[in-house]
C-alpha cells in the first residue's frame, strides 16, 4: 500500500463523510486483500468439495463439464451488477446501504435482514462443512472420533471462537491471513488437480459432457428420484451456492484503500478466478474417477456409476481409491486450513453487516453492536455476536427434523435463497433508480448504463431460477419457511420498525452528523 497517499486517504474519508459516516474502522486492506477476502469465502475447496455430490450424484460428469460454467455465470451476473453499485456507494454493510439509498427505509431494512440472516447461517453451514470434512479426512480415520451432537458443537465452538478471536484482534491480522488464504487456495487447487490427473487411469474427456440420471438410490439419495432435466438443473446449485460470498468485498469497503476502485474489482475477480480454478479442479477430479470398479462380490461397475452411488462420500472414496495415502493426507490438511480460513473471512463479512446495520439503529442493542474498539479498530461486539449466533443456529436446528430431513438442511437452503434475495433487491432498485435523483452518477468503476441494466435484468431472472431450484425436494419445506419469514418480516415492520427505524443518513441528516463524525473519529484516534 506504499502508493496509498495522504490525498487518497482524504478522498476515501471524504466519500465516507459525504454518506454520513465516520472513519472508525481502520483502512488497511489493499486491493488484493479485498479480492482475497471474497475469494476466501467463495473457497472452491470448501463448497466445491463438500457439496460435490450435488453434481456427481445427479447428472454425473455433465454436471461439472457443462453445469459448472453455467452456474458460475449466474453468480457472475450478480457480481457485475453489484460491483457497479459498490463503486458509487463504498460503505460497510454495502447491501443495506444500497437498498436504502436506491429505494427507501423499508427496502434497506428488508435487504439488511435478508443479508444478515443469510450470512449468519451460511457461516454456520461453512463451519459444519469443515467439521464433516475434518471427520471424514482426519478425525475418524486417525483420532477415532465419532459424529455426535456434542462432538459437532464442541468442534464448531472451538473453530468459530478462533475465527472470532482473530477478527477481534484487528483487520491487519485478518487481512494477512486471508491474503495467505488466497494464495493457499490457488496452490492447493492446482496441487489437487495435478494429483488427480497424475493418478487418472485415462483421460476420458467425453465423460465431462455425458449426461446421466443418478437421482434416487443410484446417487445415494442425494436427490429424490426425478427426471434427467431436473437433476441437471438441481446440479447447478453446486456452482451457484459455492460461488457466493463476494459481497464481503462490499462489507469491508470502509477498511479498503481506494474502495470505489478496489471493491468492484475484488468482487469480479474473485468470481472469475474461483470459476476458472474450480472448473479445472473439478474436471480433473471427474477424470480421475476409475473407468470401472470391481465390487467385493466380483462384479464390475462403471466408475461414474460407482462414484454416484457413494453419495456425499464421493470425494473421500475417490481419493482413497486412487491417491497415495501420504499425498492424500497432505492435501487433506491443506484443504482443512483453507476451509477454516473461509470461515474466518465469513466472520469478517457477518460482523461488518451487523456493525453497519446497528449504527443506524437497525438491530436490538444497536449501540453496543456498533461500537468500535479504539485498540483494535474492529466492531468487537458485532464479531462475537455473529459468531455465537451461528453456533446456536447449528445446535438448535440440528435437533429437529421434518420427516427425514433435518431442519438445519432446510434452513440452509432457505438462507442461501435469502442471501441472493439481498443481492437482488438493491440491484433491482438500481435498475429503476439510475438516472433519477437517487442515483445520478456512476462510480469511478463504470461499465456503462447499458451493461448495468442488462446485468440487472439478468440478475432478477437468475433470482427466479435460484428460488425455483432452492425449494425443490428434499428442501420443499424451504418454500413455507421463506413465505413464513416474509410474513413475520411484514408484521414486524408495520407493527414496530416503520415508526422507529430511521435508516441511513440522507440529505440534511448528513450535514447534521458532522460533529458526531468528528467525535467518533477522535474516539478511535483517526482524527
Amino acid at each position: 500500500m506504499s502508493n496509498y497517499t495522504d490525498q487518497d486517504k482524504k478522498h476515501d474519508m471524504h466519500i465516507l463523510h459525504s454518506m454520513g459516516y465516520a472513519q472508525e474502522l481502520e483502512r488497511r486492506m489493499s486491493s488484493f486483500s479485498n479480492f482475497a477476502i471474497s475469494f476466501s469465502i467463495i473457497c472452491i475447496l470448501s463448497g466445491g468439495i463438500n457439496s460435490l455430490a450435488q453434481a456427481t450424484a445427479g447428472a454425473g460428469g455433465a454436471a461439472i463439464g457443462i453445469g459448472w460454467p453455467l452456474g458460475c455465470f449466474v453468480s457472475f451476473v450478480f457480481a457485475v451488477a453489484m460491483a457497479q453499485i459498490s463503486s458509487a456507494y463504498p460503505t460497510a454493510g454495502g447491501l443495506y446501504h444500497w437498498g436504502s439509498i436506491l429505494g427507501n427505509r423499508f427496502t434497506g431494512w428488508l435487504t439488511a435482514w435478508f443479508n444478515l440472516l443469510g450470512l449468519v447461517t451460511v457461516l454456520g453451514a461453512i463451519n459444519v462443512g469443515t467439521y464433516y470434512f475434518f471427520m471424514g479426512s482426519l478425525g475418524t480415520p486417525y483420532f477415532g472420533l465419532e459424529d455426535t451432537t456434542l462432538t459437532r458443537i464442541v468442534f464448531l465452538s472451538v473453530i468459530t471462537g478462533l475465527q472470532a478471536l482473530v477478527n477481534h484482534m484487528g483487520i491487519g491480522l485478518t487481512a494477512k491471513l486471508t491474503d495467505f488464504s488466497g494464495y493457499l487456495i490457488f496452490v492447493t487447487a492446482i496441487a489437487l488437480s495435478v494429483v488427480c490427473l497424475a493418478t487418472a487411469d485415462s483421460f476420458d474427456i467425453g465423460r465431462l459432457f455425458t449426461f446421466a440420471n443418478y437421482s434416487g438410490e443410484a446417487g445415494g439419495n442425494v436427490w429424490p428420484e426425478t427426471s434427467g432435466t431436473w437433476v441437471f438443473l438441481l446440479g447447478l446449485l453446486l456452482p451457484i451456492y459455492t460461488i457466493t460470498g463476494y459481497d464481503a468485498s462490499a462489507h469491508t469497503s470502509e477498511e479498503t484503500v481506494k474502495a470505489a476502485h478496489s471493491v468492484p474489482k475484488g468482487m469480479i475477480s474473485s468470481v472469475l478466478w474461483s470459476a476458472l480454478f474450480g472448473y479445472i479442479m473439478l474436471c480433473s477430479f471427474v477424470l480421475m474417477i476409475p473407468a470401472s470398479v470391481t465390487n467385493t462380490d466380483g462384479t464390475t461397475v462403471d466408475g461414474m456409476t460407482a462414484a454416484a452411488g457413494q453419495g456425499w462420500n464421493v470425494f473421500f472414496w475417490a481419493l482413497n481409491e486412487q491417491v497415495n495415502p501420504v499425498i492424500r493426507d497432505i492435501l487433506y490438511i491443506a484443504i482443512f486450513i483453507c476451509q477454516w480460513l473461509c470461515g474466518l473471512a465469513t466472520v469478517t463479512s457477518v460482523s461488518r453487516m451487523i456493525f453497519a446495520f446497528s449504527r443506524d439503529g437497525g438491530l436490538p442493542a444497536s449501540r453496543p453492536l456498533s461500537k468500535v474498539s479504539p485498540t483494535y479498530r474492529t466492531p468487537v461486539a458485532a464479531i462475537w455476536t455473529g459468531s455465537i449466533l451461528s453456533v446456536l443456529f447449528v445446535w438448535g436446528s440440528s435437533l429437529v427434523s421434518i420427516g427425514e430431513t433435518p431442519v438445519y438442511t432446510i434452513v440452509v437452503s432457505c438462507t442461501v435463497i435469502f442471501l441472493f434475495f439481498s443481492f437482488t433487491i438493491p440491484i433491482a432498485l438500481g435498475l429503476f433508480a439510475w438516472g433519477t435523483s437517487k442515483w445520478d452518477k456512476m462510480g469511478p468503476w463504470n461499465l456503462g448504463e447499458a451493461v448495468f441494466k442488462l446485468f440487472a435484468i439478468l440478475s432478477v431472472l437468475a433470482m427466479i431460477l435460484i428460488f425455483v431450484l432452492g425449494i425443490q425436494p428434499p428442501n420443499d419445506w424451504a418454500l413455507y419457511i421463506t413465505v413464513g419469514f416474509l410474513v413475520v418480516t411484514g408484521i414486524v415492520w408495520f407493527a414496530f420498525e416503520q415508526r422507529r427505524f430511521k435508516g441511513p443518513p440522507i440529505g440534511d441528516e448528513v450535514a447534521r452528523r458532522q460533529a458526531e463524525i468528528a467525535a467518533a473519529e477522535k474516539a478511535v484516534g483517526e482524527a
